[in-house]
């Protein structure tokens, strides 16, 4: 389907958008009776074939509250695509169980949506096994919403407002162009006409995101040749489904001369070496950890993905010379799921938090990155990050789809020991990433792989990878004894490697390998690559 897209005309490519967007789009009819649904167990929500949310809710306790709905929000069911929901029994207890019994919001004494009820948006596209745990924000708590779930940040409000918010109806969402022209797009007001919103340029650096509607309508043109630009080729129109992104037509990866890869990869490996030997602070005894997402980021980065998951959401990374061979995007599709800005602010927040608490200090954000679609044969060279952005990091598994076998992720310590860690769908690992080497070297073997990758380093500090390790610091953990194979050569993350000081943890990788130069990285990189059939086809039956 990619590569039809950008074949096509202009008039089939807005055809083959249009059927693609559709299904998301329409309006939720109300209950029959004319009051609202309800659900007494979380079963009992629309889910879709995949276990995933089918459409957005607007949901609160069953009884008097969903009797005052109607009065509170001057809007009705199915506007901005939420299904409304009264919740009792097992799944009231589920979701707003932390605030109270269910008697507290279904007496007589509860007279006032705004002062006595609770709401929360459920967000279309949340995985079943964490539908209960949305963001603090999308929870309205009689008249106030606690936006980061601390008690910092209360703003008090109607449920009129608190739906028009980000917390339910008002998303972001972003467009990309690889049309060989800037575009020009339009928003299509409640009467039927083109409002111009902005030009897109063309490529990544271009992207545009922007504050709207679910159910709001645009449309684009292309900007030539006409100077009126509704006079011009119409490409494509969408209604807004939900946060996302969509790009218009593909980058094109560069073609790449396949005999010159080894010399780059080797000097390339080179370089990383020399960078990492550089930095002299750490933070943790291994430079790396694994842990867990807590459900409601899992939640919402699970929904992101899952409601961006397919074409024409999904685009070509732009990889190219200018960016290296870090990954192989010769060989393999590398794909790319951009992130709104307010929304990434979110996340960018809560997981700062859980790297502070791994490294025991103070925090400032500086990047974040993806989501990333690794696909069948996929390789990530081994590397370091930027040293005065990339102090302690993130890796977090948003999704796999049709892996057959795990795809580890390697990262070395601080004695340039292979750790193997094996990942699932929202785990995370903390790494010292300008300081650890770490990649995929490993090809993967089947379907798709999603990454997401958030940086951050000592507060106020760029030059945080010059200095001494404060007093207080764990020490790296450099001598553990000796080391055993005990487990299978293909077993990872299960204790395969057994040293006489437990410490260095689960992961160790089966091969023992421990590098000492650039070197030992090729070879490595070279043993695990994809089986050369020319030398396979020899017949020399020593190799």
């Amino acid at each position: 389907l990619l590569l039809l897209l950008t074949m096509l005309t202009g008039t089939l490519i807005a055809i083959i958008y249009s059927i693609a967007l559709s299904s998301s789009t329409a309006e939720i009819a109300p209950a029959a009776d004319g009051g609202i649904a309800s659900a007494s167990n979380l079963s009992d929500l629309p889910f879709d074939e995949n276990d995933h949310l089918s459409t957005h809710i607007l949901a609160v306790p069953a009884g008097s509250c969903g009797s005052l709905l109607k009065d509170a929000v001057n809007i009705r069911e199915g506007v901005h695509g939420h299904k409304w929901i009264g919740l009792e029994g097992k799944a009231f207890e589920s979701v707003f169980g932390h605030y109270g019994d269910y008697a507290d919001f279904s007496g007589e004494e509860v007279t006032d949506f705004n002062d006595d009820c609770l709401a929360v948006c459920l967000e279309k596209g949340t995985l079943r096994e964490v539908v209960a745990r949305p963001l603090p924000h999308r929870y309205f708590v009689q008249g106030k919403v606690d936006q980061d779930g601390d008690g910092e940040r209360v703003d008090e409000m109607s449920l009129q407002n608190f739906f028009m918010s980000d917390s339910c109806a008002k998303v972001e969402y972003g467009f990309v162009n690889y049309h060989e022209n800037p575009i020009k797009m339009y928003w299509i007001n409640h009467k039927g006409k083109h409002v111009y919103n902005q030009e897109i340029g063309v490529g990544e650096r271009k992207t545009s995101f922007i504050d709207t509607f679910i159910g709001h309508k645009f449309e684009f043109y292309d900007s030539v040749p006409n100077e009126d630009p509704l006079q011009n080729e119409f490409l494509f129109s969408i209604t807004i489904p939900n946060h996302g992104i969509i790009g218009y037509k593909n980058y094109e990866f560069p073609q790449v001369p396949v005999e010159a890869v080894e010399q780059q990869v080797h000097e390339t490996l080179r370089n990383e070496w020399r960078r990492h030997e550089v930095v002299k602070r750490t933070f943790s005894p291994l430079a790396f950890d694994k842990g867990r997402l807590p459900d409601d980021l899992y939640a919402s980065l699970g929904a992101y993905w899952y409601n961006n998951r397919d074409v024409p959401h999904v685009v070509h990374e732009e990889w190219g010379r200018h960016k290296g061979v870090f990954v192989n995007y010769w060989e393999t599709d590398v794909n790319f799921i951009q992130i709104p800005w307010h929304l990434k602010k979110r996340w960018q927040r809560r997981l700062r938090e859980l790297v502070e608490a791994w490294t025991g200090v103070e925090l400032e954000t500086t990047d974040m990155y993806g989501m990333r679609e690794y696909t069948q044969g996929a390789r990530l060279l081994s590397h370091v990050d930027r040293e005065s952005t990339h102090a302690a990091s993130l890796i977090v598994n948003i999704a796999q789809q049709n892996v057959s076998k795990p795809w580890t992720i390697e990262v070395h310590d601080h004695a340039d020991r292979l750790h193997e860690v094996v990942m699932e769908p929202g785990d995370i690992v903390y790494y010292e990433s300008a300081k650890a080497l770490h990649g995929r070297n490993t090809p993967l073997q089947s379907g798709q792989y999603i990454n997401l990758f958030t940086h951050y380093r000592p507060l106020n500090d760029p030059d945080w990878f010059r200095r001494d390790n404060p007093e207080g610091t764990p020490e790296p953990l450099i001598d553990v004894g000796k080391c055993n194979l005990v487990g299978k050569p293909d077993e990872y993350s299960k204790g395969a490697v057994q040293c006489e000081n437990s410490a260095i943890g689960p992961h160790l990788s089966p091969s023992m390998f421990t590098a000492t130069s650039a070197d030992d990285m090729f070879q490595w990189w070279k043993s695990v690559g994809p089986i050369d059939e020319a030398a396979e086809d020899t017949g020399d039956d020593e190799l």
